[in-house]
């Protein structure tokens, strides 16, 4: 056996190993895809296993124009992509600013600053979710989309953690020839560091992007108008509503808010593993 049949063995073995332990993981979502294209009598046929078939027979496609028609699936998802552009936008912006500061400029209690910031990643939301509501209602943005963005401004502080390693890990010597060209400190940042952090950029607009899509729990606690809904709220309502006896057509509209996020993550996901990867400190 040549060395080049081995090592293509060996890769095989490995990919089959991934495989069968991917299939846990893909079981949920092969359910919810096969459900959303069964007719009721499929699922709520003769049988205690008639709603487990692996395949539809035949499969009803009609069950997603439905879903869309069941509730205001384009304006949920207005209400989402205008949230998630927000928080990407400002998460993204005041993280790097925040991160930039921390690796490269020297204050007194630079350190203090930065474990103090840490340790609050280990703090949970649950802990603060009834004096920042308390907070939010005091200041009148109970009932609009405020209370679900505007945090995004103080930055998020595994996305400063994170680009902080990143902009450590780049070479001093550019900042200084910079400065030498008699360039300020927000331009060294704006035109040297920026672009060399797009990669871990990249990966922070991820996380929040799928953070914002998938949030149910803030719509739920300061949104109150049908109108305003996201997608993710907008679907429990879906469930709970007079649609709830409809499996086939809540699993269709499950189907088209999870696409999204899978679609994003196998398109970028090159970007997102080099941000990863690339954010060790020195």
């Amino acid at each position: 056996m040549t060395e080049r049949l081995q090592r293509r063995l060996h890769q095989l073995g490995i990919y089959a190993a991934l495989g069968l332990l991917a299939l846990p993981a893909l079981a949920p979502l092969w359910w919810m895809v096969s459900t959303s294209l069964k007719g009721d009598a499929q699922i709520y046929g003769a049988g205690s296993t008639s709603g487990l078939g692996l395949l539809p027979t035949p499969a009803q496609w009609h069950n997603y124009p439905a879903a869309l028609r069941s509730v205001p699936f384009d304006q949920y998802l207005g209400n989402t992509l205008l949230l998630c552009v927000l928080n990407v936008l400002c998460a993204t912006s005041s993280s790097a600013v925040v991160a930039y500061g921390f690796a490269r400029i020297r204050f007194r209690g630079r350190g203090v600053l930065m474990a103090l910031m840490i340790s609050t990643m280990a703090l949970p939301q649950h802990v603060t979710m009834i004096p920042v509501f308390a907070i939010f209602r005091h200041l009148g943005w109970y009932g609009s989309f405020l209370p679900l963005w505007v945090p995004a401004l103080g930055g998020v502080p595994f996305f400063i953690f994170l680009l902080t390693q990143f902009f450590k890990s780049l070479p001093e010597e550019l900042a200084e020839a910079a400065r030498i060209d008699g360039a300020s400190e927000w331009r060294i940042f704006a035109t040297v560091m920026l672009p060399l952090a797009r990669p871990a950029l990249i990966t922070c607009a991820l996380f929040q992007f799928l953070n914002t899509w998938n949030d149910f729990l803030g719509p739920l606690l300061y949104l109150n108008d049908p109108s305003k809904y996201t997608l993710a709220y907008g679907l429990q309502q879906f469930m709970a509503g007079i649609y709830g006896g409809k499996w086939a057509e809540l699993m269709a509209a499950s189907a088209l808010f999870t696409l999204p996020a899978i679609l994003l993550f196998f398109f970028a996901q090159r970007t997102f593993i080099q941000g990863i990867a690339t954010t060790g400190g020195k």
